[in-house]
């Protein structure tokens, strides 16, 4: 069965992990930008990791027989600096236009401060003028912070900004969510870990309550804890639960094929070749 992953922080993986993923059946990614471990200091270091994930990255997957696309965004762990937030959106223009860039994200919610409702707000605003898709994260439920209250201010604001539902991803949905985003015609995300977030018995659950449409499961893989073959160990439970192949093949292939495919950039070659690294790497 052939697997597009709509969310994988692919910055933070290995070569041997793209050649796991294209063994599983993994032949095309999109990979969002995202905090990478420590707070930025100058715009120019969001526009360098730009540079790499829309181009290095999918050179490096090409090689493993994956298509790589990506997001690019202030995420929303970095947006408390108002300042340094505002230049790198007045410089993001070249990234968003980049042909390997096929939506604006992931933004959101971190502790649901007032400076990160106001980089959401504007970035909305941006994928808005150019008719982008949009990736958004809900927040981690902490004791400080409530993910069920960031996903209401996040469905608030994308009905103040008179948002087109149908070209958001709301992600990173529990239980606890699903009901707040069901309720609305976004896409809703579900993550996938070994230890935390999600895990494919519960995934199938939220499947079998809230139905195969508009939805999307995804393994992000960062710097954690995560499996960036999390998909096929879904597909085979989904699978030895009782869905049917064409079930299956709905949530791991038509579902994002068909939200990325509102991105005219969105033309997955799914028949690239794995590439054996001693060809290369001389």
């Amino acid at each position: 069965m052939t697997i597009v992953e709509p969310h994988i922080h692919m910055y933070s993986r290995t070569t041997d992990d793209y050649t796991a993923m294209y063994r599983d059946g993994i032949r095309a990614c999109v990979e969002p930008s995202f905090w990478l471990g420590a707070n930025r200091r100058h715009a120019g270091t969001f526009f360098d990791y730009f540079d790499l994930i829309l181009d290095f990255e999918s050179m490096r997957a090409e090689r493993y027989g994956i298509d790589h696309f990506a997001a690019v965004s202030v995420n929303p762990k970095e947006a408390e600096d108002l300042a340094l937030a505002s230049a790198v959106l007045d410089g993001m223009a070249p990234y968003l236009d980049h042909p390997r860039c096929v939506a604006l994200g992931e933004i959101g919610f971190n502790r649901i401060t007032r400076n990160e409702e106001e980089v959401f707000a504007r970035q909305i605003e941006m994928a808005k003028a150019r008719g982008m898709l949009t990736i958004v994260h809900t927040p981690h439920d902490t004791p400080e912070v409530s993910k069920r209250r960031g996903t209401e201010r996040i469905l608030a604001m994308l009905r103040e900004q008179d948002v087109d539902p149908g070209r958001v991803v709301v992600d990173h949905n529990t239980e606890e969510t699903m009901d707040l985003t069901r309720r609305t015609d976004v896409w809703a995300g579900m993550t996938v870990y070994p230890y935390s977030k999600l895990n494919p018995a519960r995934v199938v659950g939220l499947l079998r309550r809230w139905g195969l449409e508009r939805v999307l499961v995804n393994s992000s893989a960062d710097w954690g804890v995560s499996d960036p073959c999390s998909l096929p160990k879904v597909a085979a439970f989904m699978r030895g639960e009782g869905f049917d192949a064409a079930a299956v093949e709905t949530v791991m292939f038509r579902n994002p094929m068909a939200f990325y495919g509102q991105s005219e950039r969105f033309k997955p070659r799914l028949d690239l070749p794995w590439i054996d690294p001693a060809q290369y790497q001389r």
